[in-house]
């Protein structure tokens, strides 16, 4: 299970603030569905495609070795993944390239 909730991380890990530099600011943005952010292979993904879904959005320390978050992340996640619910896991630097 924690490899399938591991994946999902991978997966789902987008990096907003790529996608923040790399664009221009939109006067317009209303909601989160008007982002546009990129997944860990660097492909484009619209936030748009998560409408209708609980979003738990989260900075995660994916290379860190202290991540004990990922496993209450798993069990929340395999608690209601059922009802629609996404993690969606942004990595950022906030521990020294860890």
């Amino acid at each position: 299970m924690k490899n399938i909730l591991f994946l999902a991380l991978l997966s789902l890990s987008l990096s907003i603030v790529g996608s923040a530099m790399n664009r221009e600011p939109k006067a317009s943005v209303k909601s989160i569905y008007n982002f546009e952010v990129f997944d860990i292979e660097g492909n484009p993904v619209k936030l748009e495609i998560y409408k209708g879904k609980v979003l738990l959005i989260t900075n995660v320390a994916s290379k860190c070795g202290f991540t004990p978050q990922y496993a209450g992340l798993e069990k929340l996640y395999n608690k209601f993944k059922d009802r629609g619910f996404v993690i969606l896991g942004f990595p950022a630097n906030n521990f020294l390239n860890q």
